[in-house]
């Protein structure tokens, strides 16, 4: 008895005792603990498979492995490896981006492409602000401009849709919302949100972003209408409807035209990055209240209507 305790001992010794580097081990489905052994000696995580195989025999339950796959190292006992191979497998995570500046539309477009949703689920489960409470203010109806642009990492076969538009609101909280609350003396909250969300379109340097946002809030306060264009393309299905985009620009009744209608549009245009946030929240002073891009998207500012008037002429030929 004795001598078939300390076999026992040995058969489910670590292969290299001390080693913690991390191998992923995977289960294929259907598989039995013994029938095992040889993958995981090829992957150093028993001493054998025949070791394996008598650690099983000599008592070890290996009916609670679980397929998928498992976090292991060559220093870990053959007890130890049991209990890895039994926990909760890795889930199968793969990347997902929302891009800066993108709208919901163009974030459930991604996400139906990717077979993560069916078309229209993140439009309706971003619809109403008021169902989630993100410890920040948000709007009741559409969260525009508070799902944050960031990689997360998604598992595919147990997405959930609200469940990620909880990760993106949670993730606008760290990165922006709490501070902007707190901050005395800021902007409204959701005016810095929107503002934002113009800057992140009209300015693709970010270096230039706190001098737009600058000239966007100068304007607001003095009652000027903000003639900002992206505002005229955020209803579009396809951005780039140069078409449809003149159509509503001419379009008094259109409550995102901010060339025909005074204040801010009703709602974010889009979902601003961290640098299109902080240049709404802290706009550098300036004397300009103008600016134009041109053909090379540089920008070019200037103080009164004659300098922009006078910069149209040279740079937009």
């Amino acid at each position: 008895m004795v001598l078939l305790l300390l076999a026992a001992c040995d058969y489910g010794a670590a292969p290299k005792p001390g080693d913690t580097t991390e191998v992923v081990f995977e289960v294929p489905k259907g598989s039995s603990a013994r029938g095992l052994g040889p993958e995981l000696a090829g992957a150093g995580l028993v001493q054998s498979a025949d070791d394996w195989t008598w650690y099983l025999r000599l008592g070890a339950d290996g009916s609670c492995i679980k397929a998928g796959k498992h976090r292991a190292s060559p220093g870990m006992t053959a007890e130890q490896l049991l209990a890895a191979l039994c926990g909760v497998p890795i889930p199968d995570d793969v990347p997902f981006t929302v891009v800066e500046g993108w709208r919901r539309g163009d974030i459930d477009a991604a996400l139906a492409a990717k077979g993560l949703i069916e078309a229209g689920q993140y439009l309706a489960a971003t619809e109403h602000g008021a169902e989630y409470q993100p410890g920040f203010p948000v709007p009741e109806g559409s969260l525009e401009g508070y799902l944050y642009p960031e990689t997360y990492q998604v598992t595919p076969d147990r997405f959930e849709v609200k469940t990620f538009v909880t990760r993106q609101l949670s993730t606008f909280g760290e990165r922006f919302g709490a501070g902007a609350v707190s901050d005395p003396g800021t902007r409204p909250f959701a005016q810095v949100v929107i503002v934002a969300s113009m800057v992140e379109r009209e300015e693709r340097t970010p270096a230039n972003r706190p001098l737009v946002a600058d000239i966007m809030w100068k304007r607001l306060d003095a009652g000027w209408n903000l003639g900002i264009d992206a505002t005229s393309r955020y209803p579009l299905p396809d951005w780039n409807d140069e078409p449809a985009f003149l159509k509503r620009l001419f379009d008094p009744a259109d409550p995102y035209n901010t060339r025909l209608r005074a204040g801010l549009p009703p709602t974010a245009i889009g979902n601003p990055g961290a640098a299109a946030l902080d240049a709404a929240l802290h706009p550098e002073k300036t004397d300009y209240w103008y600016y134009l891009h041109d053909a090379t998207g540089t920008i070019h500012p200037t103080k009164t209507v004659a300098e922009h008037e006078a910069a149209k002429r040279k740079w937009l030929r």
